[in-house]
């Protein structure tokens, strides 16, 4: 079959690379995609916002199947229309895409189904928000309503932290998304990412996932999209999988289904497995960018007809098979990320990363100049390494991003200490 794929970065460009790996794609078109994704098929400009045309493609492309990658068209409702043009697509409707599109819907949910998360209260005036720090005192989460690129969290370590993040959000920092902001318990424990296909009455788990949020070595920083991940994630044993299951996913699917806003696609739970076990953070309705990156390498199944089980609703005939090796991804950024990435700056050397064995090298922000690849975004390559252990997929990673000739670019050095202490620590 003829496969669409909408999104241009490392996480569209991971899932190209699965997709064009099945049997089943006849050819694949990434709408609009990025250098590394034209290696996987044809990239194409499309106005994703025009949901006519979109389908109008398909049609005249015979696509049998759309993937949509980001959250944008999805919350959006791309997904509505192009199912109710008989066009078959992977992801969930704008309704069932609140869950990501507002952080108050999912909490509310959440004390619906009695699904363990913190405590939170949402607002939508400046001053009611800063008397319900004075009277709960810090640290806190502030959270932007809506979608934020990845970036609306702010973590107050102090109350004066808090106050500013507030008055940032209410004066326009995220744009629409801080309208009305969720302030939330800070939670002790470890976080984890969860991923698992849903159609809608059934899920399935993914493999787990870690990853680093904050810009700098020591998790220190401010927040992003993600500076690096890596699969399997440790805290997640087989038992710590069932739980999150049975707590947490598994309620959700029934009180969406309950609300007749069935969830069909990927659900990705941000946990925090603290001491009286997993606890929802936020949820995200597509696979997570830098997680995706480390999932389709270890995975050894065809991930079309997975995805077609979800449109079909016959996820629970399917089983998926891993790989036993760590996948470990090493995000490099354009210098001044996240607040202002320096864009335009030539890259090279990809070519000598991606001959190393078991390294691979996904792109998130890059364009093709006249002559030169150049960054054309924040978080801009993913460097893969893949290793019987934490620490040797770390090396192999690290290894690809010293053969990048990018001057203009920077990383973490510590993705994965966690798992690298423990394994050290035996």
């Amino acid at each position: 079959m003829n496969i669409l794929l909408i999104g241009s970065g490392g996480r569209e460009h991971a899932l190209a690379w699965a997709i064009s790996a099945s049997p089943l794609c006849d050819r694949l078109y990434i709408a609009p995609g990025n250098p590394g994704t034209a290696q996987c098929g044809e990239n194409i400009v499309l106005d994703l916002a025009n949901h006519g045309a979109v389908g109008d493609f398909c049609r005249l492309h015979g696509i049998g199947l759309v993937v949509v990658g980001p959250e944008g068209p999805l919350v959006d409702g791309l997904a509505d229309s192009l199912i109710a043009a008989g066009i078959k697509t992977f992801g969930p409707s704008k309704e069932a895409a609140r869950l990501e599109g507002s952080k108050a819907f999912t909490k509310e949910l959440c004390a619906e189904c009695g699904i363990p998360t913190a405590g939170f209260a949402r607002f939508t005036d400046a001053a009611a928000a800063k008397a319900y720090v004075a009277r709960q005192g810090a640290p806190l989460v502030i959270k932007a309503d809506g979608l934020a690129a990845g970036k609306g969290v702010v973590m107050a370590e102090t109350a004066a932290q808090a106050e500013a993040a507030i008055e940032m959000m209410f004066a326009g920092g995220f744009g629409a998304a801080g309208a009305e902001i969720v302030i939330e318990e800070w939670m002790i424990g470890e976080e984890a990412s969860f991923f698992a296909l849903c159609d809608g009455s059934h899920a399935l788990a993914l493999a787990s996932a870690q990853d680093h949020k904050r810009v700098g070595d020591g998790d220190t920083g401010p927040n992003t999209g993600g500076m690096g991940a890596y699969s399997p994630a440790p805290v997640i044993t087989r038992a710590m999988q069932e739980r999150v299951m049975a707590e947490i996913i598994r309620p959700t699917l029934a009180g969406m289904a309950r609300r007749g806003t069935p969830f069909k696609g990927v659900l990705f739970a941000g946990l925090m497995i603290t001491a009286e076990g997993p606890k929802l953070i936020e949820y995200n309705v597509r696979f997570g960018d830098p997680e995706c990156e480390v999932l389709m390498p270890r995975l050894r199944s065809d991930i079309v007809p997975a995805l077609l089980a979800c449109c079909d609703g016959v996820l629970g005939n399917l089983d998926l098979r891993w790989s036993d090796a760590v996948a470990l991804t090493v995000v490099m950024a354009a210098k001044g990320y996240p607040d202002s990435p320096q864009t335009g700056s030539v890259i090279k050397g990809l070519e000598k990363a991606e001959a190393l064995e078991d390294v691979l090298v996904f792109h998130a922000g890059t364009k093709q100049g006249a002559t030169d690849l150049v960054a054309s975004g924040g978080r801009v390559l993913n460097i893969v390494g893949l290793g019987k252990t934490v620490s040797e997929a770390q090396a192999k990673a690290y290894r690809g991003v010293d053969l990048i000739d990018w001057p203009g670019g920077f990383c973490r050095r510590d993705i994965g200490w966690q798992a690298v202490k423990r394994e050290r620590e035996g």
